[in-house]
């Protein structure tokens, strides 16, 4: 199972809200997935990330499901 918790925690660390990231192209429909940490594309990684100046790592984790 995906899990975007550490997106929220790099965003906090960096004093950053999540209008950084829909201000720079993220769209909102991207941002409700994330929420439901629900699938986005590698494509949209990379922009988070290049946004964020940090790796995947920063912002994904897979969960084993029960």
């Amino acid at each position: 199972m995906l899990d975007y918790s550490p997106l929220w925690e790099t965003l906090k660390k960096q004093g950053k809200s999540q209008y950084v990231l829909i201000d720079n192209g993220i769209d909102k429909r991207t941002m409700d997935q994330l929420r439901h940490n629900r699938n986005i594309t590698a494509l949209t990684m990379e922009k988070i990330c290049r946004i964020l100046n940090c790796t995947p790592n920063d912002i994904l984790a897979f969960k084993d499901e029960v």
